[in-house]
């Protein structure tokens, strides 16, 4: 079967993938778009993880301040392309990222961003309700590190889920979007921002 140049156009439109891939993966799939949308995100999940060791030099500031004026966020969201950067799901990604920050109020990007002294001073507070609650001294400790692992989903930006969709985490949004566009995606920082706070 041939591939016309309408097909590849069409696929490369609704995923931002190469010709060559959009192509190569019609070609696979015998013209089927939807199958050929399926091949793309499954090979692109790959290639991303593939590309995780990749410098992330380019990318996007985005700003989103909640309605009224109280609430304020700025992320910075780094690809490896400035042609990435400008694409409309990269743009979607960092404002989609910034409204989440704003309302999810995470710590940090990840779990090893968060200040030591906050992981700690909740580790002792966890201790203390486990002891009171007198669960036995052997599985005390188990029980605290669920705690944390959870204070982790709560706390760490990659790892809560994404106020638009809770059975995604922001971390498997960014993979998507990765996956998608073919390229290292990563949140370099951000800072939230709250009147009277």
């Amino acid at each position: 079967m041939a591939i016309t140049a309408a097909q590849v156009k069409e696929l490369r439109d609704r995923t931002g993938a190469g010709m060559l891939e959009c192509k190569k993966a019609l070609e696979d799939t015998g013209g089927d778009i939807e199958a050929a949308i399926d091949s793309l995100r499954a090979r692109g999940a790959a290639k991303a993880a593939r590309r995780a060791g990749k410098e992330a030099g380019e990318g996007a500031i985005g700003s989103y301040v909640h309605t009224g004026g109280r609430i304020g966020v700025l992320v910075e969201l780094n690809c490896e392309t400035d042609f990435v950067a400008r694409t409309d799901d990269f743009q979607s990604l960092v404002k989609d990222i910034a409204m989440h920050i704003a309302a999810a109020r995470p710590l940090a990007v990840s779990p090893d961003g968060i200040d030591p002294d906050v992981v700690e001073r909740e580790r002792a507070v966890y201790r203390e309700q486990v002891r009171e609650e007198g669960k036995p001294e052997q599985i005390r400790d188990k029980i605290v590190d669920g705690k944390i692992a959870r204070f982790y989903k709560d706390a760490a930006l990659l790892e809560q889920p994404f106020v638009k969709n809770p059975d995604q985490t922001i971390g498997e949004l960014i993979t998507e979007v990765s996956a998608k566009t073919g390229e290292k995606i990563q949140v370099r920082r951000f800072a939230r921002f709250e009147l009277g706070a």
